[in-house]
């Protein structure tokens, strides 16, 4: 959620970000409409709650002189209960001004690409070459499922499409790279959680799923719960409500969960194997930062991610997103893409983004400056270190041999006990 004062003080400003971004900026004007009638009503309060103190101190004066104060009181009546009527439309308003503002993207940094589709994103840097191969490879669920190591079949006879069951040494396999992930976090000074894997509408609401994705989350009705889309929700609302001291920042955790996404309106994509599923398994990294040093927060996470790949040997490159590619919270991204030898194509395995106070803000998550003042709004980050779906994806096909087998990368050997897949 943006800062009212900014939108009171750089209205232009926050209509050209929205723009930037595809949308409607009208919605400003909205708010602000909404701001001046909220503040003209307190300001008619405030003179009111004024009269009737000194109203009061003149009726304890008559009071004590025995006068008669009976016009007075019966006035202050009155004006008692206009202010209760104001105070009520005042709390309306406040709600309706908070549920617009709650509608409104976050404004892209000015670092970011003016952009009117994906295409406009740019590589800013590539690392690795795809191997040099004497045979036609084959793309990873043909592979996966001659060696038995995943079930599509079963996963939507269970479930439905979209549910694949790993099996064998592709579920140790999947296993391997969730505790390898972690373990890495851990070494580069990030706190793991286990979270729940549903959350409230308040945690949603939080970090932006709610109200912008709705439609891609998986609802418990019944105890109005939501199944994680991403470790990123409940795992940035751990600190929710509350004031940290400057020293804590900045705050960083790890966390693996499933993740679970409707991917409402992906029919007709590319959805073949793993490359776009219901439920996937991920581990996150989430930041909670002082607002000076957010940007270099953001490319030391980047980094963070990108030493994952270089560890497995998988050729990547980094796109910085441009405008029109950015989420509806996300000031700066950068998105982390693989390379899929068997389908020849780009995987995205990574999103590493930075929010500024737009997440902390909705989740009230603030600071206590070590030299004093008032409390402050973090800024928080986060990052995909990593999506497996698609690393797995891109990993099987990578490291295929011309008989069909799998090589496991050697850093994942004492996680997996076994070298080769075949």
């Amino acid at each position: 959620m943006l800062d009212i004062k900014l939108l009171r003080e750089q209205p232009d400003l926050v209509k050209d970000g929205i723009r930037k971004k595809g949308e409607d900026p009208s919605l400003v004007d909205a708010v602000l409409q909404l701001d001046e009638h909220r503040r003209a009503l307190i300001q008619k309060t405030e003179s009111l709650k004024g009269r009737k103190n000194q109203v009061s101190t003149q009726v304890a004066r008559m009071k004590a002189n025995k006068e008669d104060a009976s016009a007075i009181i019966a006035e202050m009546r009155q004006v008692s209960d206009e202010i209760k009527s104001i105070d009520e439309e005042l709390k309306g308003i406040e709600e309706k001004q908070r549920g617009v503002l709650l509608t409104i993207p976050n404004v892209p940094h000015a670092s970011v690409p003016l952009g009117k589709s994906p295409a406009d994103n740019q590589v800013i840097a590539t690392w690795g070459e795809p191997p040099v191969i004497d045979f036609p490879p084959k793309p990873h669920w043909e592979l996966m499922e001659k060696l038995g190591i995943i079930d599509f079949p079963r996963g939507t006879k269970i479930t439905g499409a979209g549910f694949p069951v790993f099996v064998g040494k592709g579920a140790r396999l999947e296993r391997a790279l969730i505790n390898f992930f972690l373990d890495e976090a851990a070494d580069k000074g990030y706190t793991e959680l286990l979270p729940p894997l549903v959350v409230n509408a308040d945690s949603a609401t939080g970090t932006g799923q709610l109200p912008d994705k709705e439609d891609q989350m998986y609802v418990v009705q019944r105890d109005d719960f939501y199944l994680v889309p991403t470790a990123e929700v409940p795992v940035s609302n751990f600190h929710r409500d509350e004031i940290l001291p400057e020293s804590a920042l900045p705050v960083r955790f790890c966390a693996f969960t499933p993740c679970f996404r409707r991917e409402a309106g992906s029919y007709g994509k590319d959805v073949r194997g793993l490359n776009r599923v219901h439920q996937f398994d991920k581990v996150e990294l989430v930041k909670l930062v002082h607002p000076d040093r957010s940007y270099e927060e953001l490319e030391l996470l980047k980094e963070d991610a990108e030493a994952l790949l270089r560890k497995l040997a998988l050729p990547y490159h980094v796109l910085l997103m441009c405008s029109a590619d950015l989420g509806f919270t996300q000031s700066k991204k950068y998105d982390l893409e693989v390379w899929s030898l068997g389908q020849q194509k780009w995987l995205e395995v990574s999103s590493v983004s930075n929010f500024e106070s737009f997440q902390a803000r909705r989740m009230n998550i603030r600071f206590r400056p070590t030299a004093g003042g008032k409390p402050e709004i973090v800024h928080t980050l986060n990052g995909s270190a990593l999506a497996l779906p698609r690393i797995m994806a891109a990993l099987i096909e990578h490291y295929q041999t011309p008989e069909g087998k799998v090589i496991v990368p050697k850093v994942l050997h004492a996680y997996t006990g076994f070298e080769v897949i075949g």
